[in-house]
């Protein structure tokens, strides 16, 4: 009896992509530097100040990423960033914005952390980690949220906003001295999650190139631990405007955004949803361009 056979064969078939599709769930992640993404910008920061036209540029490039969560730094508050990703995402900000943490923060502008979360999305907010030991810090603070995917494992996800202008090599400057630290509590986090058994996600501006063989914050970060640095090969190919010559443009010539991931999550090769030229030119876009992966 042919034809039942043939039916056996197409429930087989349907059963196993079924079991595919529902025992490894895609989850789309972005970091985003938004650059002094503020509602009230600042007269000190000539970045902060977009007009309609900028936050419409901004919108259209979100909505042609299809970022099921976005990992953000440099936010000052949720009315600019709605006007960036929509009324779609649940917003988690740093507890540095709380009004019962006043003194972690700026009088003006704020450069925050957080993560946007697609609506449907089940997410618990947990505590911020702090990166930085001063009884008063205004920066450093990385923002936690537990993601729980439809049921399935739940990801431990931290988005990152590290110290600067030490993007290289370690040097004896204070800068570099931070950026270790950091680098060390970032590590101590992972070894956490591990012994937890918990997957994890780390992303954001860490301001540092960890591509290179044996980079030094790298080593820092995944000391005695089983993290991968999944954006290590991927190219810088973002062109953002040029500081010396407002209309042209500046590509930088490695990456300073990055996804660890844990050995548990596979994740495809991060990719910088590079900007339109012409918008570029013509709009205050960002210095930084998203960096995406495909998380399972």
């Amino acid at each position: 009896m042919p034809a039942p056979k043939k039916w056996s064969f197409f429930t087989a078939l349907c059963l196993l992509f079924s079991f595919h599709a529902v025992g490894a769930e895609q989850i789309s992640f972005s970091t985003w530097n938004l650059e002094w993404l503020s509602s009230s910008p600042s007269s000190k920061f000539e970045q902060s100040q977009r007009s309609t036209s900028d936050y419409q540029a901004l919108n259209r490039h979100f909505s042609n990423m299809q970022s099921d969560v976005v990992a953000f730094q440099e936010v000052n508050d949720a009315d600019a960033l709605v006007k960036v990703i929509g009324n779609d995402y649940q917003l988690f900000f740093s507890q540095r914005s709380e009004s019962d943490n006043r003194r972690h923060q700026f009088d003006d502008i704020n450069q925050y952390t957080g993560f946007a979360v697609r609506n449907g999305i089940a997410v618990s907010n947990k505590r911020d980690l702090r990166l930085d030991n001063s009884s008063n810090s205004k920066m450093r603070f990385a923002s936690y949220i537990i993601i729980h995917p439809n049921g399935k494992q739940p990801v431990h996800a931290l988005s990152v906003h590290l110290k600067a202008r030490c993007s290289g090599r370690f040097n004896s400057s204070r800068d570099c001295k931070i950026l270790k630290q950091q680098g060390r509590a970032l590590n101590g986090w992972i070894k956490q999650r591990e012994a937890a058994k918990n997957a994890y996600i780390i992303l954001g501006d860490f301001n540092h190139n960890m591509g290179y063989q044996r980079d030094w914050l790298w080593d820092e970060i995944a000391q005695d631990t089983q993290a991968t640095l999944v954006s290590k090969s991927t190219k810088a190919e973002c062109k953002v405007r040029s500081r010396n010559n407002p209309r042209k443009t500046h590509q930088f010539r490695s990456l300073i955004d990055h996804i660890i991931v844990s050995e548990s999550l596979t994740a495809s090769k991060p990719k910088q949803d590079v900007y339109p030229v012409e918008d570029v030119l013509n709009h205050q876009l960002s210095d930084h361009c998203p960096l995406s992966s495909d998380i399972r």
